[in-house]
């Protein structure tokens, strides 16, 4: 049951908005259940995938690095592709796919069944940078996670199932934007 509060968002930054905030609550039948504050939940999930996705490796950009992550999960894909899965305008994807190539993180050739189109894949060197990239990401997480309480962590540890469902959930229904699985 989702139901918007009479209270103004918390202004904070770009994420908090000034509009009414949404709280969901978890059981319908449960009036008296937990109540969840979906702005709250949005604003602290895009601003730890922000701080996930901070590092200075491979001189990548958020954009260059999750067309690169589609690559490597979907395998070689035409460039067309490419721009629909992130959701990007082909002026933007040439200029994209033109940094991954001078990078050396990825490789493009003529689409075999179709001389006007490109198809475009991870090279090693592209694979390698992801690795290092999603092992910094996780270890600078498991580092946070260290300065949480034991039932701090217990408690993440039970919602993580949860998170999964709403991020595949998310997926499929065409909530999501681009790509970010697996990063």
């Amino acid at each position: 049951m989702l139901a918007a509060s009479a209270a103004p968002g918390d202004g904070a930054g770009a994420e908090g908005g000034t509009g009414p905030k949404l709280a969901l609550a978890v059981d319908a039948t449960d009036a008296g259940g937990p109540v969840i504050d979906v702005t709250r939940l949005r604003v602290a999930l895009a601003r730890l995938s922000r701080r996930l996705r901070r590092h200075e490796l491979a001189g990548l950009t958020p954009t260059q690095l999750a067309a690169l992550a589609t690559v490597d999960r979907s395998g070689p894909m035409r460039l067309g592709d490419l721009a629909a899965a992130e959701g990007i305008a082909p002026s933007t994807l040439t200029r994209l796919v033109t940094a991954l190539e001078d990078s050396g993180y990825v490789r493009r050739w003529a689409d075999p069944s179709d001389a006007r189109a490109s198809t475009l894949g991870i090279t090693a060197h592209g694979q390698d940078a992801l690795e290092r990239i999603r092992t910094e990401s996780t270890l600078a997480l498991a580092a946070s996670m260290q300065l949480l309480a034991p039932a701090q962590r217990a408690a993440l540890a039970d919602a993580l199932p949860v998170l999964e469902q709403l991020a595949d959930t998310s997926a499929d229904s065409g909530a999501g934007q681009g790509g970010a699985k697996g990063r």
